[in-house]
């Protein structure tokens, strides 16, 4: 249990270090929202379910139900993460902010 459970949060340590490059390097509001969005709830996914399958390690109730606890936390951010953010895209769209184009001086 103590293995899956290490795999489980160095993956998702993996998802929060590409969403964290993706955010620093993609070229507007837009791309960066998206490994905002998706990496971050996929990383968060990944370590929440690893820190529940360490708590049942210790096989008791208490500690089933803290595990329990833990992955309520995981359905109730895959639905409110995605929510968020496309709030967030439709706050930028109203507030005139506009998708990157490339121009011709930077295909050169």
């Amino acid at each position: 249990m103590t293995v899956i459970s290490t795999i489980l949060l160095i993956s998702g340590l993996i998802f929060f270090t590409g969403g964290s490059v993706g955010i620093l390097r993609f070229p507007d509001f837009y791309a960066r929202l998206h490994p905002a969005g998706k990496l971050d709830t996929m990383g968060l996914f990944m370590t929440l379910s690893g820190m529940a399958v360490y708590v049942l390690s210790d096989f008791t109730v208490s500690a089933l139900l803290t595990a329990l606890k833990i992955m309520l936390i995981v359905v109730f951010i895959f639905i409110t993460s995605p929510t968020a953010t496309h709030a967030i895209a439709d706050a930028g769209m109203r507030a005139g902010l506009w998708p990157w184009a490339r121009t011709r001086e930077e295909e050169k």
